[in-house]
């Protein structure tokens, strides 16, 4: 009986109809030592590089990539100046707005050389009285606030140094305590001019007291900050604050009481934290360095004082100081406002000009030592998760500018995984989906949506970003973003990339495979962006990804109307423009002999769009239906007709690949089986290729195509069962297992079984038996099979094996000696594996075999058999 590959004996010996060299597996659970050795007997599935992105060179809103034209995208170059704050939107959050006093308040204007004195007016009796006086004021202050905020007539806290130091104690001890304490405690009030022109009055205090107080402190001034105002205060005054309990307040109720004392408390620090550094900030402002002091001094200030957020009542003046420095050329100051005005919760033009300083800030890659040391990352992301999305899309999209800039610093990028960053962008991605495409802000959106998906992108590389997209959801989101803004190719972009990224890892593969819209989705890009080689390479290399070992993904993407058909029509667009690339190459070869070391665009595409077909081909029914479209078959011939192994190795492997896997198919309607020929004549050429990869796919193919006669003709005519022989010597299992299985189809055809003895193809046989025999039983089975094909019609073992039939006996004996023959040093796992394969591929055919040799072997030497 004769043997074929991959066939077993059967008992009553007749002959079994060929099998193929690859045989699909049957679905039971196998250890990983049987995975990788049944590997290379089944269909292959093919992997590839993950398609490079190159970095940026600049940080730009849009890449120099981006499909926007740039009068349709925000600009990343803007020029940036305190005029570009609203001054009007920095005031103090306040309640109902209230209507006009009836009378217009003045300033006092003071003789320059003589002593002036304030005499606060009665107050009012209720506290609606108190509300309408502050809002005189404020409206006074908006009238008169012109120049400096800070007088250059304020006394240093120096020129006062014996009043305060008396003072400071008290005022300390005001600070810090708690508000029921406070409760106990008379408040401290504010001196006025007089009666008609009072512009805040907090406490009940007769003209009589308020004069005595005054004496002998004219001419000491201390300038007083509320609201806007540039007046002048007597720092007398301040030791004149009530203290006994003969002081009642007005306002009733333990919220207006802590409301009042929280109040007096900032008031004090205030004078006594806040005011000497906004000095500071107006007279230093040619030194950078003593700027920069002041700011972190500043915000240092004002966090210990509870005064960050917008219900600081001095709110509106701390920031015109502020904004006022932006004009200063210093990034490092820059930074130490931005995070000072950010913390301050502006909002409006405001906040898209800090968003706009930060994101000037972050453009500059020099700058992210500096913004480490500072945290504004704090701030950014704060804005992120709090701002009002259609309100502030401007502001939000420098915000995420400038996030998305930051994320390049593999430090900072750590720290927002840290901080939470992926969930608050999933949250804002979140909401983006939830604006529907006839909305206003839809289109806008789409910018910041570019945005956030490059952030992600970058967040993607660290293994603790990607546990938390996919427990927060990130796939279905994504999914929902793709689908939104499919016209959108920076969008889609971005997308892909993460997909791209992600699809690389098993988990997230399995629960992309999982969104059941994922294929359509992706089918709909490919069909829209064909020509758009960089989303395209994306999501063939995603596909290749989900179909490479999930079978279910196979079938699921086959049955998405069009896939097939898309798959062709890239595969011919990208076989033109590759074909065009390469006449322009060779003619540029005429004058410079290089070859590019990298597959070109097109190459790439293609590596990856044939990966898929060779993955998909691993699935029966999609691999028969795939085998029967003569129109893939033609294209992956013609890869093999024009392009050498040379020219692109990974292209040229991948198209044998995917032809082995569809030779598979023995069918009527097989477009292999129909082409079979011309398939040979174009795998001879890589067959005598230096590639060693390349000769292996091609011996491959060989081995399935072997099964038909005119192969082994053909192969019988081109002398390639020389070679086959030759590749017996490679000292490789792999190897030696794909020639064994050509030659082994050549000895079903009894006139080419005296092929053997040429080119010392026995000797050949048997020491590969020797060498491999005891490591791996598929090869060793298939040696025998060989053999015993070829010894069919033996009537003397001696003139059939020659010399090496003595070393055959002693090896087959050996090898049937279980317990020679089965290593008990192997772990219980490797040696269930082997003794598996031993017993039900090896011991029946190599039995036959010795009993076929020993019964036309007249003499059995006395040769010792040693263990292996």
């Amino acid at each position: 009986a004769l043997l074929c590959r991959g066939m077993q004996p059967s008992k009553n010996k007749k002959a079994e109809k060929a099998e193929p060299f690859y045989r699909l597996s049957v679905p039971k659970q196998k250890t990983s030592s049987e995975i990788i050795n049944e590997a290379r007997k089944l269909l292959r599935t093919v992997r590839t590089r993950r398609p490079f992105t190159p970095t940026e060179d600049q940080r730009k809103l849009f890449g120099s990539g981006s499909s926007r034209a740039p009068q349709n995208r925000p600009p990343s170059v803007f020029s940036l100046h305190a005029s570009s704050f609203d001054l009007a939107e920095s005031r103090p959050v306040s309640g109902v707005r209230l209507s006009p006093l009836d009378h217009k308040p003045v300033l006092v204007t003071f003789a320059k050389d003589e002593d002036s004195s304030v005499f606060p007016p009665k107050p009012p009796v209720n506290a609606a009285e108190v509300r309408k006086v502050s809002s005189a004021r404020a409206r006074l202050f908006r009238r008169t606030s012109q120049g400096y905020f800070l007088s250059a007539k304020m006394v240093p806290p120096d020129q006062n140094e014996e009043k305060l130091d008396s003072e400071e104690p008290a005022m300390m001890n005001n600070l810090w305590r708690s508000n029921n304490e406070c409760l106990a405690e008379q408040r401290s009030y504010t001196p006025f001019n007089d009666e008609s022109r009072q512009l805040i009055c907090n406490e009940h205090i007769s003209r009589s007291e308020m004069k005595e107080s005054l004496k002998g402190t004219a001419g000491k001034f201390l300038f007083q900050l509320r609201g806007e105002s540039d007046q002048m205060r007597e720092p007398g005054t301040s030791s004149s604050w009530p203290r006994s309990t003969g002081w009642k307040r007005r306002v009733t109720g333990l919220e207006d009481e802590t409301r009042i004392n929280e109040s007096e408390e900032e008031e004090i620090f205030w004078r006594i934290k806040i005011l000497p550094i906004l000095h500071e900030l107006e007279k230093v402002e040619d030194n950078i360095e003593s700027l920069c002091l002041a700011c972190t001094k500043l915000y240092q200030a004002l966090n210990e004082g509870n005064m960050l957020g917008k219900r600081f009542k001095r709110r509106s003046v701390l920031l015109k100081i502020l904004y006022k420095l932006v004009d200063i050329d210093s990034d490092l100051l820059c930074l130490k406002l931005a995070k000072i005005i950010l913390a301050m919760k502006v909002d409006g033009k405001n906040l898209l000009g800090v968003c706009k300083l930060a994101f000037k800030i972050c453009r500059n890659e020099k700058n992210d030592c500096l913004i480490q040391n500072d945290r504004l990352l704090d701030c950014l992301l704060e804005v992120l998760r709090t701002e009002d999305l259609q309100k502030n899309s401007e502001a939000l999209l420098y915000c995420m500018g400038a996030i998305k800039f930051l994320s390049g610093n593999a430090v900072l990028l750590n720290e927002m995984v840290n901080k939470g960053a992926v969930e608050m962008l999933l949250q804002l991605m979140k909401q983006i989906n939830n604006v529907k495409e006839n909305d206003t802000y839809f289109s806008n959106l789409g910018h910041l949506l570019v945005q956030l998906t490059a952030t992600l992108r970058n967040l993607a590389e660290l293994p603790p970003a990607r546990c938390q997209l996919m427990c927060n959801g990130a796939v279905s989101e994504l999914c929902v973003a793709l689908e939104q803004r499919m016209k959108d190719t920076d969008v889609c972009t971005y997308i892909v990339r993460i997909f791209s990224k992600l699809s690389s890892y098993n988990d997230f593969c399995a629960a992309l495979a999982d969104c059941s819209r994922c294929y359509i989705l992706f089918l709909a890009l490919l069909n829209k962006h064909q020509k758009q080689q960089d989303l395209v390479i994306r999501i063939i290399f995603i596909l290749g990804n989900l179909t490479e070992k999930n079978n279910q993904a196979r079938e699921q993407f086959f049955k998405e109307r069009g896939s097939i058909n898309t798959l062709i029509a890239l595969f011919q667009t990208y076989h033109e423009l590759d074909l065009n690339a390469q006449k322009w190459c060779h003619e540029r070869e005429r004058e410079d002999k290089s070859h590019p070391k990298h597959p070109s665009e097109a190459e790439d595409v293609l590596i990856k769009l044939i990966r898929v077909l060779a993955n998909l081909s691993i699935h029966p029914s999609v691999g028969a239906a795939l085998a029967a479209a003569h129109r893939i078959v033609e294209l992956l011939v013609t890869v093999l007709e024009y392009k050498s192994v040379d020219d692109c190795e990974e292209l040229v492997i991948n198209a044998a690949t995917t032809i082995n896997n569809l030779s598979y198919y023995k069918m009527e309607s097989s477009a292999v089986e129909d082409k079979k020929l011309h398939i040979a004549e174009m795998l001879l050429k890589l067959l005598m290729s230096n590639n060693m990869d390349g000769v292996v796919e091609a011996v491959r193919v060989f081995g399935n195509l072997s099964q038909y006669h005119e192969i082994c003709d053909f192969i019988m005519q081109k002398k390639i069962y020389k070679f086959m022989i030759a590749l017996l010597d490679a000292k490789n299992q792999d190897v030696c297992f794909s020639a064994c299985g050509v030659l082994l189809n050549l000895t079903v055809d009894k006139n080419k079984r005296g092929l053997l003895m040429e080119e010392g193809g026995i000797g050949k046989l048997v020491d590969c038996l020797r060498d491999f025999g005891p490591a791996d039983w598929q090869l060793a089975c298939l040696i025998c099979k060989t053999l015993w094909n070829y010894s069919e019609n033996s009537t003397s073992a001696a003139s059939c094996f020659g010399e090496d039939t003595d070393t055959l006996l002693v090896l087959l004996t050996s090898l049937l000696d279980e317990e020679l023959a089965l290593d008990y040093s192997l772990d219980t796992d490797l040696r269930n594996y082997h003794k598996l394969y031993w017993e039900r591929e090896f011991r029946p055919v190599a039995e036959k075999l010795l009993d076929r040799i020993q019964s036309h072997h007249s003499f059995l030497p006395t040769v010792a058999i040693t263990p292996f």
